[in-house]
């Protein structure tokens, strides 16, 4: 039983590391504290540190896990909730970059011809309005 809780002890910090060098982060950037959890769970929510705080100190991002009554499944947890958090928060900036050169592209491009002409017949319209009411009042 033992063997199998460490082996799949080290498939989880595998995954883990995988996961974070698919990121392009490194372990020694997280914080993890263990905290007595609170809620349902008994005697042993109340007497062992089953809550876990995984905090990624370069950009402040935290979660607190204490869905379970087990600090290494609330671990897991954590560090999979980290993860998607990072990953999401990435790819809002990669849209957000994406979404101001595009801006920039559409408010810099040169205007259709129809769009031109159209103008300048506006133009053309409200200068000779001016000038009937110019004309007339003299």
């Amino acid at each position: 039983m033992r063997a199998a809780l460490a082996e799949n002890a080290r498939m989880e910090d595998a995954r883990w590391l995988e996961a974070l060098a698919r990121l392009g982060l490194e372990a020694k950037d997280f914080a993890e504290s263990f905290a007595r959890a609170s809620g349902p769970g008994g005697q042993n929510v109340n007497k062992v540190s089953t809550a876990v705080t995984l905090v990624h100190l370069p950009t402040g991002t935290g979660v607190t896990v204490q869905d379970s009554r087990s600090q290494l499944a609330n671990r897991r947890l954590a560090r999979e909730r980290l993860v998607a958090e990072i990953e999401q928060r990435r790819a809002a900036q990669a849209a957000a970059i994406r979404d101001a050169r595009e801006r920039e592209r559409r408010r810099k491009r040169p205007r259709p011809a129809k769009v031109k002409r159209a103008i300048r017949e506006s133009k053309i319209h409200r200068s000779r309005l001016k000038k009937q009411r110019s004309g007339s009042g003299e």
